[in-house]
């Protein structure tokens, strides 16, 4: 015969069980507890009761009079029996210094002498004691009447022992009668809420759920796309490791507001919106994102789900393949005019004029030699001479003259390892290209590109400036061309209005700044400075050496 081992039960029927068993131990606790301490306080409430109503009587100015008389049992008995009853007290004893009473409530014992201490209030204080009288034992006050420095009477106020008792029994009974509502009210509760729960968690027992919660935390560890989610008042409920390094966030989130992240404000009204986002690219402070958001409901807005991809590198990837786009096509297009100059070359030695033809030759490749020239004695740091001489022959293609500025003095090695040519590439290639774009069409299309170091406030800083003579910025955009999306010109297949913001990102990130100026003699002017130091820390608390976005063809 085998015998059935049963499962563990669920996790509701053990809150349950729980609950029924701390709820029965709290009540018979606290029912122990009040009986052994409302003794105590219903003896303490006795004493101030029958101190208050001692201390009113002897202050009474009737009182004090009625002790002058021949008779003074005469006005106090009647005052004495009226007082006990308003007071609820059960004796009230006036009596002279003696201890002879005036007052009682058994008349039979006016005249006696009164059976407890009076030594202390002779001595003109108030004083509370418990003492066998005739009325049994007894919580008393004794208190003098005085007439200025003179005692002249004595008032005894007190509450029967036995009454107190009593008392401390009604409040018992009306407490066993709260306790056992008590414990019926919460095991019906308990009931309740566990049914409920049972329905919430599918019977689930602890090891399920725990073991339910292990799985969801690996989950959310091991992704590496970042995930938030916010609830019905845009607060984060939740958010993975890959949304924290994605956004820049550091310590406890979760309850927080969007808006006080300290986001790009394009990205906090992405997050803010109430209407889906799919695929749309943000800037923060290092990185290149793009977001989707998905409203969560049910009837009512319970919620939104984000996912964060990092694209900055796929960015890089895109730029450097534009430029190297622009290369080729570059190429391709010298390729065929030296064609040309090599059959203009060859047409003139089958003619027998071979110095025409050498000289034709010589003069093409000095004129090739002369700009390499002038562009490597200006910069000669090699990747900046590259970027020069590549955009120089794109701009030249697309009908706008390239040229650098003879202020323009940049030393090979002169840049610190926190400021690697790939970032400087990103950022004067995308100035460059809005240049070009803006000029071209114009009157005499020229890009003047300015490239030197200086120093400012004892910082030595970098300087890129570059100029145009297209149509300038309207000064109402100068502050919008820097950011994400905004663009004068068509949309492309890849987007515009991404290369300033860019630009922006880069020099931030590494301490500088971005400004727009009115060319002389129209046009628009960019002009980057860049700190040629070691910075212990940059904007958004991102390394300086951390790898740049480059976007291709910066628009405004």
């Amino acid at each position: 015969m085998r015998l059935s081992v049963p499962g563990p039960r669920s996790l509701a029927g053990q809150l349950f069980a729980m609950q029924a068993v701390l709820i029965a131990v709290v009540v018979a606790g606290y029912a122990l507890f009040s009986y052994v301490s409302d003794r105590s306080q219903a003896e303490e409430a006795a004493t101030r009761q029958a101190r208050a109503v001692a201390r009113s009587v002897a202050d009474s100015p009737s009182v004090l009079a009625a002790t002058r008389t021949a008779d003074p049992s005469a006005e106090l008995q009647p005052y004495a029996l009226k007082v006990m009853r308003d007071t609820e007290v059960d004796f009230i004893t006036i009596m002279d210094p003696r201890g002879i009473r005036w007052t009682h409530p058994d008349p039979r014992q006016i005249g006696q002498t009164f059976q407890g201490h009076t030594e202390p209030a002779l001595r003109g204080r108030t004083f509370t004691e418990t003492y066998t009288g005739t009325l049994g034992p007894s919580v008393r006050a004794v208190t003098p009447i005085q007439d200025g420095p003179r005692v002249v009477g004595l008032v005894s106020a007190g509450i029967r022992v036995e009454e107190i008792t009593q008392r401390v029994q009604d409040q018992l009974t009306a407490l066993l009668g709260v306790a056992a509502g008590a414990l019926v009210l919460g095991a019906v509760g308990t009931y309740v809420i566990n049914a409920r729960l049972r329905r919430h968690t599918h019977g689930m027992n602890a090891a399920e759920l725990s073991r339910m919660h292990d799985y969801h935390q690996a989950a959310l560890h091991a992704v590496r796309e970042g995930l938030l989610m916010l609830d019905g008042q845009y607060r984060v409920a939740l958010i993975n490791d890959g949304g924290r390094e994605l956004l820049g966030v550091a310590g406890d989130v979760v309850g927080r507001s969007v808006a006080e992240l300290g986001l790009p404000a394009p990205l906090t009204g992405a997050l803010l919106a109430s209407e889906p986002r799919v695929d749309e690219v943000h800037l923060t402070a290092s990185r290149v994102l793009v977001i989707n958001t998905s409203p969560v409901s049910g009837g009512e807005r319970r919620g939104t789900v984000v996912t964060l991809r990092d694209v900055t590198e796929l960015q890089s990837l895109m730029g450097e393949l534009d430029s190297e786009r622009g290369f080729t096509q570059a190429l391709r297009s010298q390729a065929h005019e030296a064609a040309n100059r090599l059959h203009t070359v060859v047409s003139l030695i089958e003619l027998g004029r071979a110095e025409e033809a050498v000289e034709f030759a010589t003069a093409e490749l000095e004129l090739a030699q002369a700009l390499t020239d002038q562009v490597v004695a200006a910069v000669s740091e090699p990747v900046l001479a590259a970027l020069l001489l590549g955009k120089t022959a794109q701009a030249n293609e697309r009908g706008v003259e390239l040229m650098v500025s003879q202020e323009s003095s940049l030393d090979d090695g002169l840049l610190p390892e926190s400021l690697p040519a790939r970032d400087l590439v990103t950022i004067l290639g995308n100035l460059i290209d809005n240049a070009v774009d803006a000029a071209q069409g114009s009157v005499r299309a020229r890009v003047t590109v300015a490239a030197y170091t200086r120093t400012s406030e004892d910082t030595p800083e970098l300087v890129l400036r570059v100029s145009d003579t297209g149509p300038g910025v309207d000064p109402e955009h100068a502050e919008a061309v820097f950011r994400r999306g905004f663009s004068t010109k068509p949309a492309g297949p890849g987007g515009r209005g991404l290369g300033l913001a860019l630009v922006r990102q880069t020099s931030q990130r590494h301490g500088g700044s971005l400004t727009v100026a009115e060319a002389d003699g129209g046009g628009a002017e960019f002009e980057v400075r860049l700190p040629l130091r070691e910075p212990e820390t940059v904007a958004g608390g991102v390394p300086s050496g951390a790898p740049a976005a480059r976007g291709a063809g910066g628009d405004a």
